[in-house]
């Protein structure tokens, strides 16, 4: 074979297995749009989950921090009682991105990431945080956002309140 032969196989066979790789894509390339549509979670579906949880919190005595974020993480919603500590901001609001990158409660993450678990090392993600009181946001199986509260005595009652909020707009949600 002829140096040209050999250069030019050499060229040609990553050339055609990304051809060939790409091939069962071309096929669908006419039914594929190049956009989506995605459902988001309107400010006052946000704001009346945060009200709700807010007021759940209050009616069992505490002051907390809600915060509810999109799909994407960012913030919609965020309100702090009168006597909330300062630390519940960053918090509740961590709790909320945390419940919906990750799509699960917090109060699961903080038990399937402790130390010496497989997954153990996502508590080392900057923003994660594997304590109580983050839900994701959910509808029809769709991802729509996170809620998460701090401040309460224990993440269990955090979490309390955040299904409070959930069950605020529930009926809003469904589809």
């Amino acid at each position: 074979m002829s140096p040209f032969a050999r250069g030019a196989a050499s060229v040609a066979a990553p050339a055609f297995l990304a051809v060939l790789a790409l091939a069962p894509f071309a096929a669908r390339g006419a039914e594929t749009s190049a956009t989506y549509a995605s459902r988001e979670l309107a400010p006052e579906a946000a704001l009346k989950a945060a009200q709700a949880a807010l007021a759940s919190c209050r009616a069992a005595g505490y002051q907390v921090t809600v915060a509810v974020v999109d799909r994407a993480g960012l913030v919609r919603v965020v309100l702090r009682d009168r006597y909330a500590g300062p630390h519940t901001l960053d918090v509740s609001t961590n709790k909320a991105w945390t419940a919906a990158t990750t799509r699960t409660p917090t109060s699961e993450l903080a038990k399937i990431t402790r130390p010496g678990d497989a997954l153990a090392g996502l508590r080392e993600v900057p923003r994660i945080t594997a304590l109580a009181g983050g839900l994701p946001v959910e509808a029809g199986g769709t991802l729509l956002g996170g809620i998460g509260v701090s401040g309460a005595p224990g993440g269990e009652a955090d979490e309390r309140c955040a299904k409070a909020g959930l069950a605020a707009i529930a009926d809003d949600l469904e589809f």
